[in-house]
């Protein structure tokens, strides 16, 4: 196991990402606890992209529950269908929200929040768990963060 990312500071958001992706699948490769897994590629998110916060929310019961996370402390439970989180999970979708304030029914973790994107992974051809990142930057995310995030998740979903 790697005990460091290796991310070019010069890089471009999209180089950023070529570089990190490959490194989490070698992180997860081998691992079969789920809870050490999600921890690493919430800590490597962050640290290798500079997230404001990143975290899972996991299907259980019939709500979603925090599971890891780096960042600020965040709300517990979230509802299917309330907030961003629970209308992706209702949806079954990737949700980017460039201003968290003009989502309807934004459920405010942090006020330090600005923008986030939200994407499920399947298992079963249901939402098992949804990745949650935030930044404190209006309009920071875009189709380079879709693209590459949505490819972790099919990685993600190996694991379930």
């Amino acid at each position: 196991m790697a005990e460091e990312l290796f991310i070019e500071d010069s890089a471009t958001k999209a180089e950023r990402y070529k570089s990190l992706i490959p490194q989490i699948e070698a992180l997860v490769t081998g691992e079969t606890d789920l809870v050490a897994n999600l921890a690493n590629i919430a800590s490597a998110l962050k640290f290798g992209m500079g997230y404001f916060w990143v975290g899972f929310y996991i299907v259980k019961n019939d709500e979603l529950v925090l599971g890891p996370f780096q960042g600020p402390i965040a709300c517990t439970r979230i509802a299917k269908g309330r907030g961003v989180c629970g209308t992706t999970w209702a949806e079954g979708k990737t949700l980017v929200v460039q201003n968290v304030d003009e989502f309807p029914g934004h459920i405010a973790c942090s006020s330090d929040s600005k923008s986030e994107i939200v994407l499920p992974a399947f298992k079963n051809s249901e939402v098992a768990l949804i990745l949650d990142v935030d930044s404190d930057q209006l309009n920071d995310f875009d189709d380079v963060d879709r693209e590459c995030l949505e490819g972790l998740m099919r990685i993600i979903e190996n694991l379930l």
